[in-house]
């Protein structure tokens, strides 16, 4: 068997941000003809997304796994994605390990989760960054490579008076703070939708806030979805509330869309959308003026014309694949060097 290039080492069985962001990294390097591998990711979904590519994929939803599959290789790079594929590259020892830091928090929440942090972080090779606010708040030094997305050409479908929502219904991404401010806007009694693409275990918990609210009538919970690049090149305005993003990928597709996006004010947000002039970043902690400023962009079309075309041109310049591609190559040649 010819040795890979590069394997992807992410733990689990999910398909959520970073392992698409795994998919979609895999999928361009094998564009630029290395030979790669993904170890982890939902054993169906993951596979459905490199299909009719030449990447390799292999089930590995906990370390001892991602470890066992590659202690039979002899790769140029091992590129893990989070701290338990960080773990199995490590111990498995066959080439150098990069690793992504895809949070803004230190390895490790418990004194032997940290114990492992300070192991694992003296034995990798070179750490890439999702952002700025990652990096800063990450061990060690990392290099900062914002992730890209593919341009999309207009569409000429007509945008729809629809709020998107599209995350997962779990504490971290603050839907709650969103439902806040979409019932602080107005805009539910004025003909808009707040549409929410996503699941996760808080999904019964903001329904009944909704409806406590009082805006539950203009409220749609649409769960899981594999069409949300259709649902993008609809919607009026993306609707983005955490204010401290690590990145926030949706954002970045909403941004390639031409959507005119509504983003907390911080995190990753300052640095995709906010690197736009008249970008419209909210206070997490003043509901009444969010809630202006989202309504102020909805009553107005020329400016959500104008501000989508924007962050359209913004995300071909600066956050595109070839772009992150770039970056994380100039990595694997530093550490491989």
């Amino acid at each position: 068997m010819t040795a890979p290039d590069v394997v992807h080492v992410v733990c689990t069985e999910e398909f959520a941000g970073v392992e698409r962001y795994v998919s979609t990294l895999a999928r361009v390097q094998d564009q630029r003809g290395a030979r790669v591998l993904v170890f982890g990711g939902d054993p169906a979904r993951m596979p459905a997304e490199l299909a009719g590519t030449g990447v390799g994929w292999h089930p590995a939803a906990t370390w001892r796994q991602a470890r066992s599959g590659l202690r039979g290789l002899t790769p140029g790079v091992v590129h893990a994605h989070m701290t338990a594929a960080e773990l199995a590259a490590v111990l498995a020892g066959r080439a150098p390990v990069v690793a992504t830091r895809h949070f803004a928090e230190r390895r490790g929440s418990s004194l032997p989760a940290r114990t492992v942090g300070r192991f694992l972080t003296a034995r990798i090779a070179a750490q890439v960054a999702i952002s700025s606010f990652v990096a800063e708040r990450v061990e060690g030094a990392s290099v900062v490579a914002h992730p890209g997305v593919p341009a999309v050409p207009e569409s000429g479908v007509a945008r729809e008076q629809v709020v998107l929502i599209a995350q997962r219904l779990e504490a971290e991404k603050r839907t709650d703070l969103g439902l806040r401010i979409w019932a602080a806007s107005g805009l539910g009694s004025r003909g808009w939708t707040l549409q929410i693409a996503g699941t996760g275990a808080l999904r019964p918990e903001l329904e009944t806030m909704a409806r406590r609210l009082g805006v539950g009538d203009s409220v749609r919970f649409l769960g899981a979805r594999s069409d949300v690049g259709a649902l993008l090149s609809r919607a009026g305005i993306l609707f983005a509330p955490r204010p401290d993003e690590p990145y926030g990928l949706s954002v970045v597709e909403a941004m390639a869309h031409g959507v005119p996006v509504v983003a907390g004010s911080g995190g990753g947000h300052t640095e995709t959308v906010g690197s736009v002039p008249g970008a419209v970043l909210v206070p997490a902690d003043d509901l009444a003026t969010a809630g202006r400023m989202l309504a102020a962009l909805a009553d107005d079309p020329a400016r959500r014309a104008a501000y989508g075309a924007a962050l359209r041109a913004a995300q071909q310049e600066r956050f595109d694949l070839s772009g992150h591609a770039d970056a994380v190559a100039a990595v694997y040649a530093e550490v491989r060097r």
